[in-house]
Order: C-alpha cells, then structure tokens, then sequence
C-alpha cells in the first residue's frame, strides 16, 4: 500500500517525528538570472498576431508567471478569429460540435488542445523488502532506480523548460517530493531494522552511479540512522540534479534572445528527442548533458526558401566529402565513419522536425528535389530516411480517408523509387553511374565489399573531379 508523502509527513508530524527537507527545486536548478524575460513580451506579441500554430505552442510552453494570460489574450479576440483559430485546430468531423460553443468555451477548447496533459500526482511505491539475508543490494539498487525514473517519465519536457527558467514547475516539484518519500520510507525502514543497516550502505555504492534523487535520498538516511563510521564520501555538497537537463536549455535562451517563435520550434523538436532519449529507453542516463544542437532545424530558420536550404546542405556537405579519398572508402576509416554518423544524425533530425512542425513537410518536399537536381544523394537519402520513420513512427493519420500517412504521400514517388533500399538500392545505383554527385555511402560500400574496389569507380571519378 503506497501513501501520499503529504499524508505521510503529516502522519510522521502528528507522532512527533521531524524530518528535514532534503529537496528544494531551487537547489536542485541551475541558477539562472535573466534581467529580462524578453519571451513574456514576445508570448505578448504572438497573442495578437494570426499564426495559431504559434500561439498553440506559447500556450504549449507556458512561459510566463501569470497562466491566465493565454486565456485573457484569447478571450481578447473577435469571434471570427477565435472560430478561424478552433478549426485550424480541429478535424472536420468535429467542426458540427464545435460550433454549438460560445466564445469562451471555444476558448477553453483552444487552451485544452494545446496544453500539455494535466498533471497527474502519481506516489512512490517501491517500498524496501522484507528484511532477510537473502537479500541483495544490487537487485534492491535496481528497484529503486526503476521507481525513479518511472517517476521521471512523468514528468514533459515542458515542465523542465519551466522549471529551467525559474518558473513554478508543478512536475518537478512532485518528483521531488517522492524522493523525499523514499527518504523516509528508507529512514524509517533502517530505524525499526538496523541490521539492515550493511546491506543499505551496499545499496548506496551501487546507486551512486545511478539516480542522484535516490542516491540522495539514501545517504541522507544512512547519515541520519548511522551513529558512527566513515561518512566523508556521503557528505560532499552535491551538484544540481537536474543540470543535466535544465542547463543546455538555459543556455538556448541566453543565445537566442529576440527569437522566441524559432524557440518555441526547437523546443518542440526538443520535446520529441527528450521522449527518445528519455522516456522511451530502459535505463536513464542522469549525467550526459542534453543535446541541444539541431543544424537541420538551425540552417531550417536561417533559409529564405527549400532551394536555399538546399544549398546550405550542399556547401556543408562538400565540406564534409572533400576529406574523402580513394584509401578511406576502402579501408572505412575514421572519415567514413563521421560521415555515416553524420548521416545518422541528419536522418534523425529529419524525423524529430517533421514528427514537431508537420508544417516542415512540404518545404521538405521541394527542398528534396532541389537535392536531386543538383546531385547530392548524400543529404537526399537522409531526408527520405527522416519522412520514412515519421511516416511509420507518426501516430497522426489523414481521417478524411482513414488511412495512416505513406511516404508516397510525404515525397514525389520519383524520389522513393531511386532511394528504395529494395535490391540494394539498384534505382539509384544506377543513377549514380549516369549522374554522380555526392554519393550516399551505404550501397556503395556494400557493393564493394561484395564486389570489390572496381564498384567504386564511378565515386572515385566524382571525387577527382571536385578535388
């Protein structure tokens, strides 16, 4: 049976039993001082303009102190802007329900959908096992780090945008507040059962490099119910837990003042990759900063149209292949490999965009062809890749026909045919032996490793052509 940490403390007060409070958000946050919120005036600004998929992720993000200021600057509006607003939002099978609401219900329904999900106050529940000599630490370690990082998915990345930026983070606040409850769960376990007290100090050398809340939250126990023995390596003031996260998005606002609607946009490409990296896999990594770096998305904001940001692919990819030579596709050395990576990195790119700003789409389409024309198959490949994953990953489906988004709808089916991994791309294998450029390595270093340095051929004629 779990219990609410705010019952629990209550219930621990009542009986004479104080606790200290070892988790304050402000602690556990960077700092962060900013003499000018420069994002609330332009949240202002985006309020009273006519782009609903700006206003959508303002109300997305929450970046002010006040939250009835979406619903002030809305309610502001005319009704015809605010319907305009609602069915730019809607399916058409719901535009007959929708427009029975009034102003204000149109209203709420604008905030509801573009809202993250309400806040769900989830308690911890891994409580210790029954004291035995049986037991072992690293099973029990594991337990523990499994409840924190459920507790950490609970938590949207909006929310640590929030917090990052010293707002109220309602979230954050409550993942602390379970790992207070862990503290007391365990001081009150080892209270009533010091034999324990051995197994739990091999616990904390094994979540040491595991969750900093749990790991915390257990060295403060051991400090509390151990009247003796070596405490100098548990005592050490501690770093904040969540820099990994709220620092790379901290250091996004102090670069891009005066660009709040392009941070609202990697924000919610940032979103996507927080699920990927986050909340998706098995096991958290706690200290690796989060990288905040999207190119694609940056050379995206800086284009003027999808040719532009063809070219800026190509001048960067020409860069990138001028260091490839004969010796390096042979031996696949370190230049292949940061090339693939590369590769890799841009696919991926691809797909967080287009799965946060579906409106990328059809610039993407244009921007492939210009691709095509001017032979550069490496960037091509990697933006077919992208809108192939978005179109398997997407849970978004066109309803007016009932069927889930095909790459045949995202990409003109000249450019799925050449770039169809079936047979090992011959279509464009053999539009490569007719119009080279820069190549897209995979097929190529399959052929050769089946068939040899001659396959190369038409690459390495390419590359003493540009060098």
């Amino acid at each position: 049976m779990t219990m609410d940490i705010r019952s629990y403390c209550i219930t621990a007060s009542d009986s004479g039993i104080s606790y200290p409070s070892i988790f304050q958000l402000n602690l556990e946050i960077p700092a962060f001082f900013a003499n000018y919120r420069w994002w609330e005036d332009e949240a202002t600004t985006v309020f009273w303009a006519f782009d609903i998929q700006e206003i959508s992720r303002v109300i997305q993000f929450g970046l002010f102190d006040d939250e009835s200021v979406p619903r002030t600057s809305l309610c502001a509006r005319n009704v015809d802007t605010i319907d305009t607003f609602l069915m730019a939002l809607s399916e058409p099978h719901e535009y007959q329900f929708l427009g029975s609401l009034s102003h204000s219900q149109r209203v709420e329904e604008i905030l509801r959908r573009s809202s993250i999900s309400p806040f769900q106050a989830i308690p911890w529940s891994w409580l210790p096992p029954q004291s035995s000599p049986t037991l072992d630490a690293l099973e029990i370690a594991a337990a523990i780090e499994a409840e924190s990082h459920f507790h950490f998915r609970q938590i949207a990345f909006e929310e640590f945008a929030r917090a990052a930026l010293g707002y109220k983070a309602v979230f954050v606040e409550w993942f602390l507040q379970q790992h207070t409850a862990l503290y007391i769960i365990l001081r009150d376990h080892l209270s009533a059962y010091p034999g324990d007290i051995p197994l739990y100090t091999e616990v904390e050398k094994h979540l040491r490099s595991r969750s900093p809340f749990a790991h915390r939250a257990l060295v403060h126990c051991l400090l509390a119910v151990q009247t003796g023995g070596p405490h100098h390596d548990m005592s050490k003031p501690h770093t904040a837990g969540f820099e990994f996260i709220a620092g790379p998005i901290q250091a996004l606002f102090m670069g891009q003042q005066g660009r709040l609607t392009a941070m609202l946009k990697m924000l919610s490409v940032l979103a996507i990759r927080f699920r990927r990296q986050y909340i998706h896999p098995p096991t958290m990594d706690w200290k690796t900063p989060f990288d905040t770096s999207i190119p694609f998305l940056d050379d995206y904001l800086d284009s003027t149209s999808p040719a532009d940001l063809a070219r800026t692919m190509n001048g960067a990819d020409e860069h990138l292949f001028a260091e490839l030579t004969r010796e390096s596709l042979i031996t696949e050395d370190v230049v292949v490999g940061r090339l693939q990576t590369q590769w890799r990195t841009l696919s991926t790119s691809v797909w967080e965009c287009c799965s946060a700003l579906p409106d990328l789409i059809p610039y993407l389409q244009e921007c492939a062809k210009t691709l095509l024309t001017t032979r550069n198959y490496h960037s091509l490949a990697a933006v077919i890749k992208g809108l192939h994953t978005y179109s398997i990953l997407t849970t978004r489906t066109n309803k007016s026909k009932g069927n889930m988004i095909t790459l045949e709808a995202l990409i003109p089916q000249v450019l799925v045919a050449l770039m169809d991994p079936a047979q090992n791309f011959n279509a464009y294998r053999d539009h490569y032996r007719r119009f080279p450029g820069i190549p897209f390595l995979m097929p190529h270093i399959h052929d050769f490793k089946q068939n040899g340095e001659s396959i190369l051929e038409p690459i390495f004629k390419h590359l003493q052509s540009t060098q």
